[in-house]
């Protein structure tokens, strides 16, 4: 049995992103008591514009967030937790069935101690780590940014930077090189790129600078050149960065779950784990960030299998 303290629902989801709240919507609406715990730090937070969701191309990411709580409003199965994390996460075995426990903390008033369900949905989404780059902040969601396919509409045809440390940098300044063709590759002192891709990338205009950046220049958030250790200006009038990114997922410890070379979430593609009742949707389960769109559509998708799963009915999902 559960503590008299701890709250129950059907399912409790972990993350208030795209992904998590289009899951609590189609679960409110299948009538499934929800709590959806959200500690209000969204990675894209310093993003101004959010681009590629239908009928809200160019909204703000907080703005999309403020519309979809408002929607939620209307189901008053669906509780949300704000300044709330997940510290931890159980299976217990409650009498009437395996259930997970999430233990909670969080500065807000009437955050319970805990929250019993029979499902859980993971949609932490990821952290990132951007290059060691002391103005980069200043100009992140501005005039510089990550998603190509998020923001480089509004770049194109601009002289770009690329900047970057992982070994997929050949393959994200090509994709880049659509908008442009006046696009130089950073690698920041680093090996990121090797000298067959350097070629490969010199043969389509596209130039790669291997020397340390020591800053980027520019004022309120307009980038405007990369400054390198020796004094050389490049000038430039936008640019993407390559981050690393890491999941979100230290509560999830105490369950054995299978995760890919990169430490996310292993699942089918209707975002079951290899640990039954447990969900992933979104960033969770991905290499990388995904458009708010895609994320928004795994989620819808999850919850649809999840409430099939709840009533023990196969679906074709």
């Amino acid at each position: 049995m559960t503590d008299a303290s701890t709250t129950e629902v059907d399912v409790v989801i972990v993350g208030g992103g795209p992904a998590g709240l289009s899951a609590a919507l189609n679960l409110g609406r299948a009538r499934a008591s929800v709590v959806l715990v959200d500690a209000g730090r969204p990675r894209n937070a310093a993003t101004l514009r959010s681009h590629g969701f239908l009928t809200r191309d160019g909204v703000p990411p907080l703005e999309l967030r403020k519309l979809a709580r408002a929607e939620l409003s209307a189901y008053p199965n669906v509780r949300i937790l704000d300044r709330a994390v997940v510290t931890a996460l159980q299976e217990r075995d409650c009498g009437d069935g395996r259930r997970f426990i999430a233990a909670l903390s969080g500065r807000a008033a009437g955050i319970p101690p805990a929250v019993s369900a029979r499902s859980v949905l993971v949609a932490t989404g990821l952290r990132e780590t951007l290059p060691d780059i002391p103005s980069l902040r200043a100009f992140y969601g501005m005039t510089v940014f990550s998603c190509a396919a998020c923001d480089a509409w509004e770049l194109q045809d601009r002289p770009l930077a690329l900047i970057g440390e992982t070994p997929d940098l050949a393959a994200r300044a090509r994709l880049i090189a659509r908008w442009t063709d006046r696009l130089t590759v950073f690698t920041n002192g680093s090996d990121a790129v090797d000298t067959v891709e350097e070629a490969e990338l010199a043969a389509s205009g596209i130039v790669v600078e291997r020397r340390r950046i020591d800053d980027l220049e520019g004022d309120r958030g307009d980038v405007s050149a990369v400054r390198l250790v020796d004094g050389t200006r490049i000038e430039i009038e936008g640019g993407f960065v390559r981050p690393q990114w890491h999941p979100a997922l230290d509560f999830l410890g105490g369950i054995d779950l299978e995760r890919d070379e990169f430490g996310n979430l292993v699942t089918d593609r209707s975002g079951r784990t290899s640990v039954a009742g447990l969900y992933s949707a979104g960033d969770a389960a991905s290499p990388g960030p995904q458009q708010l769109i895609v994320a928004a559509g795994q989620g819808a998708r999850a919850a649809a299998v999840l409430v099939h799963d709840l009533i023990g009915v196969r679906t074709a999902h």
